[in-house]
């Protein structure tokens, strides 16, 4: 089980490319999800954890190996990048 992945989908994959403003979002997720050092180690993807995603798809679906719903990660995006706004805004009134 250490080595299994958990599956994006292609449905997931198009809906971010169907959200052009999140797509900045999407890559910077990737590499900041990717463990230190993922160039050093096949396949040199900055893929994240996959004990990480088992977790997290544990916790929303209750099924580790649950394929990422589409509208869930769009959404995921969507708070990440309000997220990195109202932090700039703070910071900046600070």
């Amino acid at each position: 089980m250490e080595d299994r992945r958990p599956k994006l989908g292609a449905a997931a994959v198009v809906a971010v490319v169907r959200h052009p403003s999140l797509w900045f979002t999407a890559v910077r997720q990737v590499f900041r999800l990717a463990p230190n050092g993922w160039w050093r180690r096949p396949p040199f993807l900055p893929r994240p954890d996959a004990r990480y995603l088992r977790f997290r798809l544990e916790t929303q679906y209750g099924d580790a190996m649950h394929a990422t719903e589409p509208r869930d990660l769009v959404t995921y995006l969507a708070w990440c990048r309000s997220y990195q706004r109202d932090l700039r805004r703070r910071r900046s009134r600070a």
